[in-house]
């Protein structure tokens, strides 16, 4: 009889490394995604920044593509804004998703089975 209960804790055991590994790797990408946003938010924060130092009548190109287009300088100014928000608006995102995943409750297939060393998910999520 012990033969397959071993078996079945093995396998159950194997499950729930599969399922750690994959949450680690999600959580990993999360945390590169929001260090990108962050650059872009920063760029465009350092940009609006140099931008409102000019006059208001000044003229400035945006760059599309290969090619740049003729713009005033409160529609670049508008448009860096809205890169910032729509940036603090993912990080935020990701930021929930990446705690919902790394504090996620993974039920045990045994009921009674302990963990030996059972602590807060928060201490292990991120080295």
């Amino acid at each position: 009889m012990a033969a397959p209960v071993d078996l079945e804790l093995k396998k159950a055991f194997t499950e729930l490394q599969a399922k750690v590994i994959d949450t680690q790797q999600k959580v990993k990408l999360a945390d590169i995604q929001i260090e990108q946003l962050n650059r872009t938010k920063k760029h465009a924060h350092l940009t609006d920044t140099e931008i409102m130092t000019l006059v208001d009548e000044t003229n400035m190109y945006e760059g599309v593509g290969r090619m740049f287009i003729l713009q005033s300088k409160e529609v670049i100014h508008n448009q860096l804004l809205e890169k910032q928000k729509i940036a603090e608006e993912k990080i935020k995102e990701l930021e929930d998703a990446c705690h919902s995943m790394a504090c996620q409750e993974v039920p045990c297939p045994y009921p009674g089975f302990e963990p030996a060393n059972p602590g807060p998910p928060e201490q292990n999520v991120r080295a």
